[in-house]
């Protein structure tokens, strides 16, 4: 397995996709992860001077993707309908040969059967994006996710995640490429965000100026380590840690989720302390406004956006020590002390989730400014969206039969 090697070009005309055509294919247009890195490639292609197209259902993020040199291709890319995805390979495969098409980059597991089967019949080069979430499962659901290792190229999300398709998919091996999760370094950054827009985070969740935030922002699921919070939040109030509200932001994954989080609130007698308060507008401010932000999850997975963020903006960060952890959040004792980005707690353990809490509440300013800095260099230099965008760019190279590496 490899990771290949971006360099920058000065202008389209000295790159080698300048002239290309790319589709991108996605369920829809909408607000997430998924949708953003379309569009980020595709305004990284079309500065390239390739035609970036993208093959969606659509969605509100149409109009950005067309104002960053994107061109939007209305397909139900959404269905999941066996019927209806056999009947989409044909409508692709027309697609493909109408806009001459040179690469084809899969971006779902739905869509990237229907691609799949498009660029075998127009003999296409096949990109997919494999996320370290889909390399697991039972035997129904692995069958569904091999679609994502049968790429010319295969992009992983993390080293984790690679080694895990490889292990799964030995086929894939020599033909996966690592593009991290990318952070918009101009967005997520402490100078960018006004005093004002902190202080009105605080307003709205009613947490007074003097009083520090532990706060955890991500979707609500079954291993995303709300509960675990809840529970160091529950032995730091017995040992007599006070004046800390913590922060739950964010929608749950599927119903009665949330409500389940908030009967382990109140059981744990803690709903003066905790607060639940739905996904928050302004993810800058609200990291910048926190003194800890824990993405505790009990599941092997690759990235925590959320930890990801916080790094960008100087906020401290405790993570699980698993999956993609290590690669998220520099940490003793793999490196010295010294060049420390976050925390890393074993999986599952509120104990030690509560101690580095403890740890980081208690650090002073001048201990903090320096682990600002160190975090803020580690994501510009591995996640800043440039470096994405390269990787992809350099993954779509390599996908061609004439690419090299």
């Amino acid at each position: 397995m490899s990771q290949a090697s971006g360099s920058p070009f000065k202008d389209s005309a000295t790159h080698p996709l300048t002239g290309a055509t790319v589709l991108q294919i996605i369920p829809d247009l909408r607000a997430g992860l998924a949708a953003r890195a379309t569009i980020e490639i595709a305004a990284a292609l079309s500065r390239a001077g390739a035609n970036a197209l993208v093959a969606s259902r659509g969605g509100r993020m149409v109009s950005e993707l067309q104002a960053r040199g994107g061109v939007f291709v209305p397909f139900p890319a959404h269905t999941k309908n066996p019927l209806a995805m056999v009947l989409n390979i044909s409508r692709l495969a027309r697609l493909i040969k109408a806009e001459r098409v040179d690469i084809v980059h899969a971006r779902s597991r739905a869509p990237a059967w229907v691609a799949y089967g498009a660029t075998r019949l127009t003999k296409t080069s096949f990109v997919t994006s494999f996320p370290g979430r889909y390399a697991g499962g039972n035997a129904l659901e692995a069958r569904y996710n091999s679609v994502l290792a049968r790429g010319d190229i295969v992009i992983a999300d993390s080293a984790y995640a690679a080694g895990l398709i490889a292990k799964l998919h030995p086929a894939a091996e020599g033909k996966i490429r690592i593009a991290h999760r990318g952070v918009d370094c101009r967005i997520f950054a402490p100078k960018a965000v006004a005093a004002a827009r902190v202080q009105a985070v605080r307003r709205g969740w009613k947490v007074e100026a003097d009083e520090p935030i532990v706060l955890m922002a991500g979707t609500i699921s079954a291993s995303s380590g709300h509960k675990l919070l809840i529970e160091a939040a529950r032995l730091l109030r017995a040992q007599g840690v006070a004046g800390v509200k913590f922060i739950m932001a964010g929608d749950e994954q599927r119903r009665g989720l949330a409500a389940e989080i908030d009967r382990a609130i109140a059981k744990a007698e803690l709903r003066d302390v905790i607060r639940r308060v739905g996904p928050c507008a302004d993810m800058p401010a609200a990291l910048l406004a926190a003194s800890v932000v824990a993405a505790p999850s009990t599941r092997p997975d690759s990235f925590s956006g959320a930890a990801l963020e916080a790094q960008a903006m100087g906020s401290p960060v405790i993570v699980s020590d698993h999956g993609a952890g290590p690669e998220t959040v520099l940490a003793p004792p793999e490196i010295d002390e010294s060049l420390r980005t976050g925390w890393r707690t074993p999986p599952g353990d509120a104990k030690a989730l509560a101690a580095a809490i403890r740890v980081v509440l208690g650090l002073g300013a001048t201990s903090r400014d320096r682990l600002a800095l160190r975090a803020r260099a580690h994501i510009e230099t591995s996640f800043a969206i440039e470096q994405v965008c390269l990787a992809t760019l350099d993954a779509y190279l390599a996908s061609r039969p004439s690419g090299e590496e």
